[in-house]
């Protein structure tokens, strides 16, 4: 624990909160060299959406998040705002060269906390390998993107993909991190409240 942990115990409990959710995801297994390059740049202050595509997944996701503001007080400008969005993507992906991240992203039922994740996969993760994490959150459409270290895989005992695997963010923006506390607080409340209702 770090000097700025003991003295707010709180930060702690945030970061422990851990919520079921469905959210957009894609992940790939990053070989040891490239992910050292990527841990080398963060620690020079090189941040990873600097990169193209990252830039590119930050606009279009926080265009998302923009129109959801909106439509909040104009639904009809917001709607058509969105369809407008739709077809310069569309347009810009038959321009484009190749599949992007957003186009490998998959609704996915996970387990959430500001420091971890776990989902269902269909292959055995060793222990310690290395992967890139794309995140969309829902519905707000807030990008996270982090590195993790696998830290476990179990059988999935009768479900359809038959793993589960477990792993650490080793590194990830703390603007990404408030992201995912904040959003596992909303869900939070939003169980609660649900629970509180059934009951009444």
């Amino acid at each position: 624990m770090t000097k700025k942990e003991m003295l707010d115990p709180g930060r702690d409990r945030r970061n422990a909160i851990r919520v079921t959710d469905r959210v957009l995801l894609y992940y790939r297994i990053t070989p040891e060299k490239e992910y050292q390059q990527l841990a080398d740049e963060w620690q020079r202050g090189i941040m990873p959406y600097s990169r193209e595509t990252l830039a590119q997944m930050h606009l279009y996701t926080g265009a998302q998040t923009a129109l959801g503001r909106l439509g909040e007080r104009d639904e009809d400008l917001a709607e058509f705002l969105r369809f407008l969005d739709t077809k310069l993507n569309l347009l810009l992906g038959m321009a484009g060269k190749g599949e992007t991240i957003f186009d490998k992203l998959q609704s996915q039922e996970v387990s959430l906390s500001s420091t971890g994740i776990s989902f269902a996969t269909e292959r055995v993760f060793p222990q310690d390998e290395r992967l890139e994490i794309h995140l969309v959150l829902l519905p707000a459409y807030s990008y996270v993107y982090a590195l993790a270290r696998v830290v476990g895989c179990t059988e999935n005992t009768g479900a359809l993909l038959k793993y589960r695997v477990g792993a650490e963010f080793s590194l990830i923006m703390e603007e990404d991190r408030e992201k995912l506390v904040q959003h596992n607080f909303r869900q939070q409340t939003i169980l609660l409240r649900h629970r509180r209702v059934r009951k009444e």
